[in-house]
Order: structure tokens, then sequence, then C-alpha cells
């Protein structure tokens, strides 16, 4: 309400119940397209840091961070640095934001940490597991603050999700879980990095470590054994870049067993018209089922929805989970702002349920091994996938 336009006339001294605190936090946000200009916006919504300044090799992306950050400071300009060690080690600043491209987060990472600073690194937060275990070492040791970007657990349907079979326990004891994402194809990046394995991870680590994380989380036990199916099928099949071709899934089956004898299954679609979630959990008490879905139809029809069935014993109910406009508009429908709202909580010392390394470390492990069963065509047992890339399962 602070924020509204609609009471942009009051002048500051008459401001109360509108009145904004002055920023505590100065981060910096290094790699500024689509991604990283969210995160420009969504720091300055949420209020209790300013974007001091910001670092991209592309001039392009810096101009859409600046457009980003002058929707809350019209009068001010973001810091544009010649050097990401120079943006890494700034002392006006407390915290830094790295969204560049996935291939790139480990360098990034290791320029990032010599700082001390606080550090929002986004997913997944490397394209392979040895990247990964590599960024699980250096949180082990390091001083401050180092959260992976998984914010679909804030989104709104996964959050009462969360707070239904985890901490109600509305379910009982989980058994399955099942996760599906239709939606349209990769969108363009700088490079067109975002098109091939080599520089993304492929598809299942790239799109798809937030829907790993979610089985993961919902599963609370460690996956041992995946098998998928996937091709590609209908996108960017005749896509080329000096010579190469794309060589990114577009569609896949993943099938994932867990220690604790859950099961879950994932399945995507990126040739669909619009965007589908659904995620549906089934306990030895009851069903949850919840989606999402934006078509971009004239027609009115609710862009989530959630169900609790528990039968004869207890109630059932049927609910729209949902955030306030502003910050369903912000993000992933609204995520993101609470992925700004938890860093800071860290940063500040209160608790959250963030996602820690270790957990960015393991949806990374899921989703590689889907993305190996998918090229061998068998199922991937992942303590021994874990050691052919020289890492210890336990």
């Amino acid at each position: 309400m602070a924020r509204n336009p609609r009471f942009s006339y009051i002048p500051e001294q008459d401001r109360y119940l509108l009145a904004l605190d002055k920023p505590k936090h100065k981060f910096n946000v290094i790699g500024t397209g689509v991604n990283g200009s969210e995160h420009v916006l969504v720091t300055m919504m949420e209020g209790r840091a300013t974007i001091h300044g910001v670092y991209d090799p592309n001039p392009g992306s810096i101009a859409l961070a600046q457009a980003a950050f002058k929707r809350f400071a019209p009068d001010q300009d973001l810091t544009v640095y010649p050097t990401l060690e120079a943006a890494c080690n700034d002392p006006e600043v407390d915290g830094l934001i790295i969204a560049t491209p996935n291939y790139t987060h480990l360098d990034v990472l290791r320029v990032a940490v010599q700082s001390g600073k606080h550090i929002l690194l986004e997913k997944p937060m490397a394209t392979t597991v040895a990247d990964a275990h590599a960024i699980v070492q250096i949180a082990e040791t390091y001083p401050a603050v180092l959260q992976i970007g998984l914010q679909y657990r804030y989104k709104s349907m996964y959050h009462e999700a969360y707070q239904e079979a985890l901490v109600r326990g509305s379910l009982g004891e989980i058994k399955l879980i099942s996760i599906v994402e239709h939606r349209m194809p990769f969108l363009d990046k700088v490079n067109q990095w975002n098109k091939f394995s080599k520089f993304s991870g492929g598809t299942l680590v790239e799109k798809c470590c937030h829907y790993f994380d979610l089985l993961n989380m919902f599963a609370q036990a460690r996956a041992v054994k995946v098998y998928a199916s996937g091709s590609q099928a209908v996108n960017f099949r005749d896509f080329e870049r000096d010579g190469e071709k794309s060589d990114i899934i577009d569609n896949a089956f993943v099938s994932v067993e867990y220690a604790n004898g859950v099961r879950g299954s994932f399945n995507l679609c990126m040739f669909a018209p619009g965007f589908y979630e659904e995620i549906a959990i089934c306990g030895d008490e009851g069903r949850l089922k919840a989606y999402e879905e934006e078509t971009f139809l004239p027609t009115h029809r609710p862009g989530a929805y959630m169900e609790i069935m528990r039968g004869e014993n207890k109630p059932s109910r049927i609910i729209q989970p949902c955030y306030p406009e502003p910050l369903e508009a912000s993000g992933h429908s609204g995520a993101t702002f609470f992925e700004h709202v938890n860093f800071i909580d860290n940063i500040e010392g209160k608790p959250t349920r963030t996602a820690t390394v270790a957990e960015g470390f393991w949806s990374v492990v899921v989703a590689a091994a889907a993305q190996e069963s998918i090229r061998t065509g068998g199922p991937v047992l992942v303590a021994d996938f874990l050691a052919q890339n020289g890492i210890d399962a336990h």
C-alpha cells in the first residue's frame, strides 16, 4: 500500500501508516538479464534493502536493470562496475546477488566469496554435479549467508501444500508425489546459452531443478534411484549457432525413488500453450492436488486452485491460494518477493525455510541423474552416479 501510486500525493512528512523505513542493506546484482533485473525490482519492492550497483558485460542488460531500479528511485542511478571484482568487493555493499548464466556460477562465486559478503546464488547452483559439490565445499566454511535461489518453495500453492502436508500433517504419511509442468519454450537469452546443454546443464537441470527441489522437500529423504525418458520433439530442432545444433530436450517423464520408500514423478512439456503447473501428494490419510495456470485468454478463471481430500473421517477443503496482486505480478507468481524476504531474514538471523546449499546440491543431483538416465536409456542409481563424479554419497 505504501508504494501504491494512488497515495503519491501525500507528502513524506504526512506519511504514518504509509511510511517506508529506510533500507538497512545494500546489494549489488551480478548479471542483469531478465532474472537479474527481476532481483533489482523485487529488492526495491521488499524495501529493507536497496540495489547499489550492477555488473553485466551486456549494455542492454544494464539498461534493463536501470529501468527496473528507476521505478522505485526515479532520481537515482545505479553504480555500473567495470569488472566483476569491483562489483564484489565494494565496501559500500553487504550483499551480492548472482544471476549470471548457469555455466558461470562456480567461477563467479569463487570471486564473490573472497568478499565475505552475504550471497544469493541463482538456480541451478551449477550445471554439473561436480561443480555443485565444489560449491557445497565452499559453503562449509563460508562465514556469511549463502542462499540458493530455489524460490518455487515460496509460490503460494507450494507454500500452502507444505503447510498442509508437512506442518499440519493433513495427508498422514506421504507416499506418492507427482509434479507437472506444461509451458511454452525457452525464451531468448544473450548468446542463446540456454539452447545448449553444455551451457545450461540440460533442460532438467536448468528449468526443472525447482521441481526436483520440491520433490526432495516433500519426500523428506534422499533420492536413491532415478529413471527418465525424454526427447527434443518440437522445440529448436533446426536452431543452430556457430555451427552447433541445439540439443536441449523439450519433454520428459521422470521417476524418482527415495530412501524412505516415497516415490516421486515429474512430467514436463515445453511446447504447450500457456503455463500450467500441478502438484499431487498422496498420503495414507488423504490426497492434495493444487495447480496454477496462465492461459492468456480473456475469459476469467481462477489462476490457482487447491483441494485437500480426506474422505469420511476428516474435513476436506477447497481453496484458492494466492498473494496480493502486486506480489503475484512480481517475479514468478510472487515467489521471488518472498525469496528476498527470506534472504534478508537470513542476513538478520531470523528463522527461514530457504533452500540450503545442501538442498540446492541435491536438486542438481536428481536433475543431472535424470539427464543421465535419458542419455543411457536406463535407471541411474544415485550412489553410483555420485561415485562416478568422485563424490561420497554419505
